[in-house]
């Protein structure tokens, strides 16, 4: 728990501090967000340390914040500069780390910058600002919806929330069946309201995910591999998709999370796409025309692929993405029919576990053959889409 500091009268004035000395103001400032952090967690009012004319913006933060159950919250100096002698007013650098209550083992970080005011009583915060990504509850005020095994963090109507909860609570068994079991067992998803607000949530251009209905995002504070990711919906092309996409969209982000333990920087993009598909369309009862129409097209047009996909080709907004993903789905979905889905994930396992280099000895150890061999198969595979 950040320390607290009583309220009460400034303390007498002390004797200037020497040349190069410290004058304690990086100290006093460390402490006053302590306790803004503990006033927000505490939901205390009266224990914020609010300049004058910033008492309606931190009320504000109480009431965007209010149906929100965190477990952690705390603000701490990240960048400071020693004010002049007599500065009145200073601007630093502070991290956000926040956990939310049945989902979260590890805080999420987020970078702010914070305006103070020194008042008679003291260093008094008069702004807080995102500098990167931003926090649901500076979208607007956060609402709720809470599943069997999910958690969802919105901005809009109550009854589009629990859709989602509901969603996330039928992926959630899908997943499991094929994955296993795994902590936390409770998926946090984030509804914003507009294509603008998810742009803001991420820190990127509004047009860098055009198309793109989900993704999944670490939490800044945990270790790496650990998994606890959430789940941020983009509105706009979420809401274009049919109630069978929406459902395939949220099990295929699902997977993101249950597998990211077992997912490394060489893990190629073909595969954990094409396994988060292969699990999102489980159950469906979709053909392999309908679930890849962009493959098999192009594949009647005589344009076939020249190998599996590059990590480049799922690149949001790049030509070719929706056959990136369909031609990922169709090689997990020949190696699950195949050699079978335990043999799938324990190839997806022993990728991660491998490292650099790895998917050669993973290709080999679990499914007995090399990559070159099974891209032969998975073409002739491709190639049966032209009947």
């Amino acid at each position: 728990m950040p320390r607290v500091l009583p309220a009460g009268p400034a303390a007498p004035a002390a004797a200037p501090p020497g040349p190069g000395a410290p004058s304690g103001v990086r100290e006093a400032v460390a402490q006053v967000l302590a306790r803004r952090a503990s006033a927000i967690l505490r939901r205390d009012p009266g224990g914020l340390p609010t300049a004058v004319g910033a008492e309606e913006a931190d009320r504000d933060v109480l009431t965007r914040t209010a149906a929100i159950r965190f477990t952690e919250y705390t603000l701490r100096l990240t960048a400071f500069a020693e004010p002049a002698p007599g500065a009145d007013r200073l601007t630093v650098g502070a991290e956000l780390g926040y956990r939310i209550a049945g989902v979260d083992d590890y805080p999420a970080l987020l970078e702010r910058q914070v305006e103070l005011r020194r008042e008679p009583a003291g260093w008094r915060v008069f702004r807080e600002v995102p500098t990167g990504a931003v926090a649901p509850w500076d979208l607007g005020a956060v609402r709720t919806a809470t599943g069997r095994h999910s958690l969802v963090l919105g901005l809009g109507e109550d009854a589009e929330l629990a859709d989602l909860a509901a969603l996330a609570d039928r992926a959630m068994p899908t997943v499991e069946a094929v994955w296993g079991a795994w902590k936390p067992g409770r998926l946090l998803l984030e509804l914003p309201l507009t294509v603008q607000q998810f742009a803001r949530r991420m820190d990127v251009s509004a047009d860098a995910y055009q198309g793109i209905a989900a993704v999944t995002l670490a939490v800044g504070g945990a270790p790496t591999h650990t998994p606890a990711d959430r789940i941020v919906v983009n509105p706009e092309a979420y809401r274009q998709l049919s109630e069978l996409g929406r459902r395939v969209v949220v099990t295929h982000e699902a997977t993101h999370v249950a597998t990211r333990a077992d997912t490394r920087s060489c893990t190629p993009l073909w595969l954990s796409e094409g396994v988060a598909d292969y699990t999102g369309y489980q159950g469906t009862g979709r053909t392999v025309r309908q679930i890849a129409p962009e493959l098999a097209r192009d594949v009647r047009a005589g344009q076939m692929p020249a190998g599996l996909p590059t990590d480049d080709a799922f690149t949001a907004g790049s030509a070719g993405i929706a056959q990136a993903y369909e031609q990922s789905w169709l090689a997990c979905d020949l190696i699950a029919r195949r050699y079978g889905p335990q043999r799938l994930v324990a190839l997806y396992r022993a990728v991660g576990q491998n490292g650099s280099g790895g998917l050669e000895r993973a290709f080999r150890s679990e499914l007995g053959l090399g990559v070159a061999e099974f891209t032969k198969s998975w073409e002739a595979e491709v190639a049966t889409l032209r009947s």
